[in-house]
C-alpha cells in the first residue's frame, strides 16, 4: 500500500503531483490511501514514503479531465482523491472514457463537480457583508458556512468584485481578509465572531419588497436555489413569508389583467405560466428529468391535444411531441386535415419519468400522484387557451382531464363532457402504434386514429 498525505482539503497541485507519480509508477488505485494533514487517519500498514515528484510534462491528460479534477478537489466527500486517481488511471488507459455519460465513475464525479459549482454560486449570490467600524476605518464582515471546500477557490471573485472595500469573510474552515491590496488567510471563525446587522439592511429590504413580482414567484425553485439554511445570512429573506402569502392572489389578478390587456389573447399570460412551470417541483419527477416540458402552440387554438408525458427526446429538447410518437402524430394530423400549427400540444405530466438501462432511458408510466400533481398545469393551460375541443391522447391524458381512471376501449372515439362543461375526445396515444408488431394491425389502428382525429375536428366545428 502507498499512503499520500496532502497539505489541505483543497490542494489540487499536491494531489496532481502525487497522482502523476503514482500513475507513472503503475500503482493501482486500490493500493493508495489518501489522507489530509499530518494527523490524517491513514492505513497503519501503508508505506508513508511519498512518491518522487516528476516533471510536469511526464504525460498529458485531456483538458476536460483537468477542469473536472479542479472542481471535484473542492468537494467535501473524503473519497474524492481516490475517485479522481481511479479516473486518471482510466483516462490514461482509455482516452475517450470521459465521453461515456453512463459510466458510473464519471457520472459521480460530474455530480460532485456540479455540487461544487452550485456551492460557489450560492456563496457569491447569498453572502451578505455587514458594516463594522474599527480603528483603521470601515470594514465589511460576512459570515458563511459552505458545504464544500470552496472558500479559497472563490476568493478571487470577491477580490475582483469588492476591490475597493476592506472586507473579511469568516467561515468554520478559515477566514479571508482583504485590505484593498493584499489578501490574507486567517484561522477558522464562529458565527459569534460576525456582526448581526447594520443600517444598510433597512434600505435593502425596502428595495427588495418594491421589486417583488408575484408572477415570477416559483416557491419550489426558490427553495431549491436558495435553501432556508442561507436565509439567516440575508436580511431580505425576513420579508419572504409575507410576500409569498399574497403572491397567488396577486398572480391571478395579473393574469386576468394581462388577458384583458390583449383583448382576450392569452399569449402574455401563457408565457408567464410557462416560465412558472420551469421551476415546478410539485412531484419528485423534476429531480432526474432534464427540464420541464411545457405545452406549445397557438394561445388562440381551438383544439388542444394532451399526451401522457415527455419522452427521452422531448426531455432533452424541452418541447412536446418531437420524438418518434410526435412524428406519427404530425403525419396523422396532416392526413386528418389538421394543421398542428393551429393547435396547442401539451402533456398531462410535464417531466420525463424513466428507468435507466445501460445507456438508455426507458419510459416509465406516471403514477396517480404524479398525474394529480401536474393537473394544476393542465387546468391553467385550458383556462387560458379555452379550446373548443380537448383531445386526450391515451389513458393518462384522459385520467388527467376527467379526474378518474379511464378505459380507452370504453371511452375511445366519442365526444365527452369535461369538468367545466367543455368538450373532450378520447383516442389512443400515437406511441401505441409504434409498439404494434403486426404491420396489418398497425396500419388498421393508424387509419382509425386518423379518422378519430378527423371526427374530433368535425365535432369541434359542429359545436360552433
Amino acid at each position: 500500500m502507498r499512503a499520500v498525505s496532502l497539505d489541505s482539503e483543497d490542494v489540487f497541485d499536491g494531489w496532481r503531483d502525487a497522482a502523476r507519480a503514482l500513475a507513472l509508477a503503475s500503482v493501482p488505485p486500490d493500493e493508495v490511501v489518501w489522507t489530509v494533514g499530518a494527523g490524517g487517519a491513514g492505513d497503519l500498514f501503508a508505506d508513508e514514503v511519498p512518491p518522487e515528484p516528476v516533471s510536469a510534462g511526464a504525460f498529458n491528460v485531456p483538458r476536460p479531465f483537468v477542469d473536472l479534477a479542479k472542481s471535484v478537489i473542492d468537494h467535501a466527500d473524503p473519497e474524492r482523491f481516490a475517485l479522481l486517481y481511479q479516473a486518471l488511471v482510466r483516462v490514461r488507459q482509455q482516452p475517450g472514457a470521459m465521453e461515456d455519460r453512463a459510466d458510473p465513475l464519471f457520472r459521480r464525479l460530474d455530480g460532485m463537480a456540479r455540487a461544487v459549482r452550485r456551492d460557489m454560486h450560492k456563496m457569491r449570490a447569498f453572502l451578505r457583508f455587514r458594516e463594522v467600524e474599527e480603528e483603521g476605518g470601515t470594514r465589511f464582515v460576512a459570515w458563511w458556512e459552505p458545504d464544500h471546500h470552496i472558500v479559497r477557490t472563490n476568493a478571487g471573485f470577491f477580490v475582483r468584485r469588492f476591490a475597493s472595500m476592506r472586507w473579511s469573510i469568516l467561515t468554520p474552515e478559515l477566514s479571508l481578509h482583504w485590505d484593498g491590496e493584499v489578501l490574507k488567510e486567517g484561522p477558522a471563525a464562529s458565527k459569534a465572531d460576525a456582526p448581526e446587522g447594520d443600517p444598510i439592511e433597512d434600505v435593502w429590504k425596502a428595495y427588495y419588497s418594491s421589486i417583488f413580482n408575484p408572477a415570477r414567484l416559483k416557491t419550489g425553485a426558490m427553495l431549491r436555489e436558495m435553501p432556508k439554511k442561507y436565509w439567516k445570512n440575508m436580511p431580505e429573506t425576513a420579508l419572504v413569508p409575507q410576500l409569498i402569502a399574497g403572491a397567488q392572489a396577486r398572480e391571478a389578478a395579473m393574469i386576468d389583467t394581462a388577458r384583458a390587456a390583449v383583448g382576450g389573447n392569452s399569449t402574455v399570460a401563457l408565457d408567464a405560466l410557462r416560465e412558472e412551470a420551469a421551476g415546478c417541483t410539485r412531484c419528485p419527477l423534476w429531480k432526474p428529468a432534464t427540464q420541464t416540458v411545457f405545452g406549445e402552440g397557438a394561445a388562440t387554438a381551438q383544439m388542444m391535444l394532451v399526451g401522457e408525458q415527455p419522452g427521452d427526446q422531448e426531455d432533452l429538447a424541452g418541447r412536446p411531441f418531437v420524438g418518434p410518437a410526435g412524428q406519427v402524430l404530425d403525419r396523422a394530423l396532416a392526413e386528418a386535415g389538421i394543421d398542428r400549427g393551429t393547435t396547442y400540444v401539451t402533456n398531462a405530466v410535464k417531466h420525463f419519468k424513466f428507468e435507466t438501462r445501460g445507456k438508455r432511458r426507458i419510459h416509465s408510466k406516471p403514477g396517480a400522484g404524479e398525474i394529480d400533481a401536474c393537473r394544476w398545469w393542465i387546468d391553467q393551460e385550458r383556462d387560458l387557451i379555452r379550446p373548443k375541443m380537448t383531445v386526450a391522447l391515451g389513458a393518462t391524458a384522459a385520467r388527467s382531464l376527467l379526474g378518474r381512471v379511464v378505459t380507452i376501449g370504453r371511452e375511445r372515439g366519442r365526444v365527452i363532457e369535461l369538468p367545466g362543461g367543455s368538450a373532450g375526445y378520447v383516442t389512443i396515444h400515437p406511441s401505441y402504434l409504434l409498439r404494434l408488431q403486426d404491420k396489418a394491425a398497425a396500419d388498421d389502428e393508424y387509419a382509425r386514429f386518423v379518422e378519430e382525429l378527423r371526427a374530433a375536428q368535425a365535432a369541434m366545428a359542429a359545436a360552433g
